[in-house]
């Protein structure tokens, strides 16, 4: 019995597979993305142009959340519901802050004379919009998935102690800071 146990245990949960199968998908959408990029820079009408810098803080916002997230799961697999709410609160907080500080980079961009879409948009900025856009709109699906697990946080008919939802949303979401942070450092070595 203790056998049929233990490779149950070292079997990946099918929620995970299904995650690792949908992060596989993500990073080959990215690559294809970043090496369109590429192809698409050595062209002569690629616009130079610094980053926002709100940009620099909306990944120092990505990487707390990260932390935030990983205090949250430690919490909850200590059975601390109070601090695990207050976490998961937290974390979807920066979610959000992240993409409105994304956004208030492309504003700036827009204000600085850099089109990202429509008539008049230069390849670089369209580029920048739509990888970048993308990518807040998986953050976004984060914090949703976030707030739903906040839901269940509360809810007084429900007292399930079961990890793999909060390891799963762990799991997505250091991926998605991780791929802000690829992007982020991309766009600063190939723009600059």
């Amino acid at each position: 019995m203790a056998t049929l146990s233990e490779q149950q245990h070292k079997r990946l949960h099918p929620h995970k597979f299904t995650l690792w199968i949908g992060i596989a998908s993500m990073l080959m959408m990215f690559a294809g993305f970043t090496s369109a990029y590429i192809v698409k820079k050595n062209q002569s009408n690629w616009l130079e142009f610094a980053l926002p810098p709100v940009f620099w803080y909306s990944t120092v916002v990505i990487l707390i959340s990260s932390l935030t997230l990983f205090l949250a799961a430690q919490s909850f697999k200590a059975r601390n519901i109070r601090r695990y709410r207050a976490l998961l609160t937290i974390t979807a907080g920066l979610g959000v802050l992240f993409a409105v500080l994304q956004w208030t980079g492309f504003d700036y961009l827009v204000s600085h004379g850099v089109k990202i879409i429509g008539s008049g948009s230069n390849p670089a900025g369209s580029f920048l919009g739509v990888i970048t856009g993308v990518h807040i709109i998986h953050v976004l699906g984060g914090v949703i998935a976030l707030i739903v697990m906040f839901i269940k946080a509360y809810s007084k008919h429900r007292k399930s102690y079961n990890p793999i939802p909060i390891e799963v949303m762990s799991i997505y979401w250091h991926f998605v800071d991780g791929l802000w942070i690829y992007l982020f450092i991309f766009y600063n070595l190939i723009s600059g």
